[in-house]
């Protein structure tokens, strides 16, 4: 049956019979929803052994991301003399992979809501493996460059799935709890990469840091076939009003059917709305400013960090690659202190609200990662340019990366609960910008290091985030309402 068919008989009255629920509102019989809020096909009402599995297989998939955004690092002079490529240049193998991470979501995301989770997850894996796998062939440069670029969109199903699939199965009073769990394996990325990149170069050679990863994903996506079950309600009525056409051979049709047009307009409508969100939406633009100066330290931390170990401290890649640990440790005490503050901040303000929700509820916990930031930046910063003990540098790095995580992760829940029918392409949107400066911080962090040291380099770092994140959890707070009205409705 064709879109104007199910229109034409969706509203023709003497197409179905009308009925009334409990309290005497007219239902239509043909129009397909959930079944009240305990309807068990509902992913909020999925037993929890089946949420967790999805949650943590979708983990794994952002440890491989960030695993691969990451490995390269202590590698990075072994690549340089085998591809015969001086500094500058190197460096873009490393931050290439990130620029993917801008432009990836915002087509996977739309066609996530278009398609599903689950295809397209499945088929970014896969679109990851044969690139990355390529790159550990890479004889050239050039080559090197395009299969980073092209992995890099395939592991970019990580910034476009794994947030719209916890808003899909977890109420937002669980946002913390899910957050906990869901990024503690993605944050061991940065720490695992390094450590196992420098031993890997040193032993067996650069090639198999790639290899590893895609012989790893390709478990991962052998094991989500079996495990990974939609989780987009559009999806998923779609399938139910499916089922019941075919059953009973009546009309019935979805509120999306009953919109919708043909598949290429669909297509039209979903890939532009990433961009048209961040193009007139006031409160996407905030937060992606702030999240594009996070993710901006964080990488150019990231990409000068092994140096720092190499060549100052004198270790060898392998022993370089443990320090990445600390960096760690503060990520993981953000995202497990952090989320479950969260979730009993989410609720402490929504009793005083007499129950009443807003995304605003998220913004506390960004307080405490403002001051974290340059803390850290300063510490890291000022300890390593007087050549102090390692543990000292590592102190600083833990309290950096405690602070972006906390920062992080509540604007992402910020987002989430902000546009909750259309979270993919919100998050995507938010975060087009912190993946070009992702990209573009790493390339001057050699110049700025080599200009000013990491004292005061680390001082204007720290001073600029002072500048711009200080101010950010009051402009959300106190004027994240009438940004969000201010923004164009969107379809």
């Amino acid at each position: 049956m064709t879109t104007q068919e199910t229109k034409k008989y969706a509203t023709n009255p003497e197409a179905r019979e009308a009925i009334t629920d409990s309290t005497g509102v007219e239902v239509d019989p043909l129009l397909v929803t959930w079944n009240g809020d305990d309807d068990p096909e509902h992913p909020y009402n999925w037993p929890l052994t089946r949420k967790w599995t999805i949650t943590i297989l979708l983990s794994n998939g952002g440890l491989v991301t960030l695993m691969s955004g990451a490995m390269l690092a202590p590698a990075l002079k072994s690549i340089a003399a085998d591809l015969n490529t001086d500094e500058e240049e190197t460096q873009i193998f490393l931050s290439i992979f990130v620029l993917a991470f801008a432009f990836g979501p915002m087509i996977l995301s739309p066609l996530a809501e278009v398609f599903g989770r689950r295809p397209v997850w499945m088929l970014s894996s896969c679109f990851y493996i044969l690139w990355n796998t390529v790159a550990g062939f890479s004889r050239t440069p050039g080559l090197l460059i395009t299969s980073r670029i092209l992995s890099g969109i395939g592991a970019s199903a990580e910034f476009a799935i794994s947030n719209p699939v916890l808003s899909d199965t977890w109420i937002p009073a669980q946002r913390g709890t899910s957050f906990a769990i869901s990024t503690f394996i993605p944050l061991l990325g940065p720490a695992l990469g390094p450590i196992i990149g420098g031993a890997v170069s040193q032993s067996i050679g650069w090639r198999w840091t790639f290899w590893i990863l895609s012989i790893y994903d390709g478990l991962l996506v052998t094991i989500a076939f079996f495990v990974f079950s939609e989780t987009y309600e559009v999806i998923l009525l779609n399938r139910r009003a499916a089922m019941l056409r075919e059953s009973t051979g009546r009309p019935h049709y979805t509120t999306t059917q009953a919109a919708s047009e043909t598949l290429k307009s669909r297509l039209f409508v979903s890939l532009t709305r990433p961009f048209r969100l961040l193009l007139t939406q006031p409160i996407l633009q905030v937060v992606a400013i702030f999240l594009a100066y996070n993710f901006g330290i964080l990488y150019l931390v990231l990409s000068t960090f092994a140096t720092l170990w190499i060549e100052r401290y004198e270790q060898s890649e392998t022993q370089s690659g443990l320090n990445y640990i600390a960096l760690v440790i503060g990520y993981t005490i953000a995202a497990q202190v952090g989320s479950r503050m969260m979730d009993r901040l989410w609720a402490y303000l929504k009793a005083r609200a007499g129950n009443n929700t807003a995304p605003e509820y998220r913004v506390p916990l960004m307080i405490p990662g403002a001051i974290l930031i340059p803390l850290g930046l300063l510490i890291y910063g000022w300890t390593a340019e007087k050549h102090l003990p390692w543990i000292v540098p590592d102190v600083g790095i833990a309290i950096l990366g405690c602070g972006i995580i906390n920062n992080t992760q509540s604007m992402q829940a910020y987002v989430m609960d902000a546009y909750r029918q259309y979270v993919a392409s919100a998050s995507a949107a938010s975060q087009f910008l912190r993946s070009i400066a992702g990209f573009a911080f790493p390339i001057f962090a050699p110049a700025m290091y080599q200009n000013l040291g990491y004292g005061w380099g680390n001082s204007v770092l720290a001073l600029t985030f002072i500048i711009i994140g200080w101010p950010a959890p009051f402009l959300l707070w106190t004027y994240g309402a009438k940004l969000r009205a201010m923004g164009k409705p969107q379809r």
